[in-house]
């Protein structure tokens, strides 16, 4: 699957969310957004990823960022996530990968020494216009937020 690159037009999606309401890429024009995909709800990694946003949510929005994070988990089990870590942004679900393609978060991986094919933990900014501002593929859970808010001066 292609990865997105800057000055690309993001893909559109509607996802259900943690809580069963729709969330549409549409319902955030005019604002930056983070969106990131992750590949487990309730995993060590993503969790500290999930907190890490969670923390730095108000300097996030502060300076305009939507967040939302993506993982192929039912809307279930995002709630229980959502719960348990106080989550305070929307976790959507994409269980048919469709978004994680779209976006080139879905593919070819090396987990353990061995070659699987799952969700690339990415994060896209997609600026007020719906452009592509930065692609950040295969990053990692822990120093990842802090590496990006440093990327985008917040």
């Amino acid at each position: 699957m292609a990865k997105l690159e800057v000055g690309d037009t993001a893909p559109s999606f509607t996802l259900t969310a943690a809580d069963e309401s729709t969330v549409s890429l549409s319902d955030l024009a005019g604002r930056r957004v983070i969106v990131y995909f992750y590949p487990a709800a309730m995993t060590p990694g993503c969790t500290k990823q999930a907190c890490d946003f969670r923390d730095s949510l108000d300097a996030l929005q502060a300076e305009g960022f939507a967040v939302v994070g993506i993982s192929p988990d039912k809307p279930a089990k995002l709630a229980k996530f959502v719960e348990r870590d106080a989550i305070t942004f929307p976790l959507l679900s994409d269980p048919g990968h469709e978004v994680l393609e779209s976006y080139g978060a879905w593919g070819e991986k090396s987990l353990y020494g061995k070659t699987v094919v799952g969700v690339i933990r990415s994060t896209i900014v997609i600026d007020a216009e719906g452009k592509v501002e930065l692609a950040k593929y295969n990053v990692k859970a822990t120093g990842h937020v802090a590496s990006l808010r440093k990327a985008l001066k917040v």
